[in-house]
């Protein structure tokens, strides 16, 4: 995969922290973006205990780990803000999470699900130093794996864009 710069992100509201993460200002560290919902038995199940792994195992001046709630079916059931400010508290979650804007209509999927290309949840995306997204993977990763590839992240040479 040939590293593009990631997309910014469209989101109604950041929750787990007082100001809106920028991916400008984050360039300088390694950043995990899980895309996840509510309502998705992967997610809740896998992806979302990993990030709170990988939260604790590695330094937040090394890697940046940030949530994005993005819905795109059971709106109904996923809407409410307090809903997900609860799954987030019972789960744990104390990472930063964006909820992803909706699209331009009800039949499209949130806008920065849409800006990354994402295929579903849970998606995983790490981008480098330099903000570029250097793993896009819709499913599960492997702990291990996860592991190797954001310390060969974190162990690069400092790079100019």
């Amino acid at each position: 995969m040939n590293p593009r710069p990631a997309p910014d992100f469209h989101v109604t509201r950041w929750l787990n922290t007082p100001s809106a993460p920028e991916l400008q200002t984050l360039k300088g560290r390694v950043v995990m973006i899980l895309a996840f919902q509510m309502l998705c038995p992967g997610c809740a199940v896998q992806a979302l205990p990993q990030a709170r792994r990988v939260r604790t195992l590695f330094k937040e001046e090394d890697l940046m780990v940030l949530g994005l709630h993005t819905v795109f079916e059971h709106h109904e059931a996923q809407g409410p803000e307090a809903a997900l400010k609860a799954f987030l508290h019972e789960h744990r979650i104390d990472f930063p999470v964006g909820i992803d804007a909706p699209g331009d209509n009800a039949a499209a999927l949130p806008l920065t699900m849409q800006h990354y290309r994402m295929q579903g949840t849970p998606t995983l995306i790490l981008l480098d130093r330099l903000g570029h997204i250097r793993k896009h993977r819709f499913g599960h990763t492997e702990d291990l794996l996860l592991g190797a590839e954001i310390m060969s992240l974190i162990l690069e040479p400092p790079q100019t864009d």
